[in-house]
């Protein structure tokens, strides 16, 4: 199978739909969102490149922005089409984040490209990626990448769940340096910081902000999803205290990598 079947194998069988929701799923969304909550202003448009089920893009179409979306997969299209609600300024097209050409450059605002560096295995796949969403935006206008971080694979999947030791991952997993390579069958792609520094190295763009969405969550679900409200509102005044950090960033399962297009 290529690598478009290995994912439509995968997001068939995964309620995409819900890792959201949740105490835990939350805080991942409820970072993303602060964020470019952070930087909305009125009349801006937005392109979602990878939306998925359209979990941000419905959101933000709901607070009456103007939203565009591109989806690799007809399953998640469905589920977006089955979530849009009457009156959202809202539209999506199957396409992929490697070819944008159907979009004028300098047309959004905001773009978001929160899944696709997931499921993109080569270093021009990648940078491909985000020349596009970049070209695509206008100048002065924000792009808003989400990346897996290999640490936390490496002690939540080898370590925790044992996959230091399943043949299957031997190739994949360097044993000196504990960086995951990976490929289409096994779906997700991790990232370093250094690596990220190094794509967007080229690429007219200032960062503005390098974030930890979900930082300790990944590894206490359990007792976040047993917090009552009191306590939970606690947790992420905390969380949003240091998911910033650049001395505890590289403890989360997923970065955000905010920029603005010179």
């Amino acid at each position: 199978m290529n690598a478009t079947e290995h994912l439509k194998q995968f997001y068939e069988s995964y309620d995409e739909d819900a890792r959201l929701t949740g105490r835990s799923g939350q805080v991942e969304y409820l970072t993303t969102m602060r964020y470019i909550e952070k930087y909305l202003q009125p009349g801006m448009r937005i392109l979602e490149i990878g939306a998925g089920t359209g979990r941000y893009s419905h959101a933000l179409a709901r607070m009456g922005y103007r939203v565009d979306a591109v989806e690799l997969l007809e399953c998640n299209i469905d589920v977006f089409h089955r979530n849009t609600q009457p009156g959202e300024d809202i539209t999506i097209r199957q396409g992929t984040a490697t070819d944008l050409s159907a979009i004028p450059s300098d047309t959004y605002d905001m773009t978001l490209l929160l899944g696709p560096m997931y499921h993109l295995f080569t270093r021009e796949e990648q940078h491909t990626a985000l020349s596009e969403a970049l070209r695509v935006t206008r100048p002065g206008g924000l792009l808003y990448t989400a990346y897996c971080n290999n640490e936390a694979t490496i002690l939540s999947f080898c370590f925790m769940r044992g996959g230091i030791m399943d043949p299957h991952f031997f190739p994949l997993i360097d044993k000196e340096t504990f960086k995951c390579a990976s490929n289409p069958e096994d779906r997700f792609v991790m990232h370093r910081p250094h690596e990220i520094d190094a794509l967007m190295a080229d690429l007219p763009a200032t960062r503005l902000h390098f974030i930890g969405t979900d930082m300790m969550t990944h590894y206490m679900k359990d007792a976040i999803e047993a917090m009552d409200e009191e306590v939970y509102r606690y947790y992420l005044q905390y969380h949003f205290l240091i998911c910033e950090r650049a001395d505890m960033v590289s403890i989360t399962n997923h970065y955000l990598d905010i920029c603005r297009k010179s």
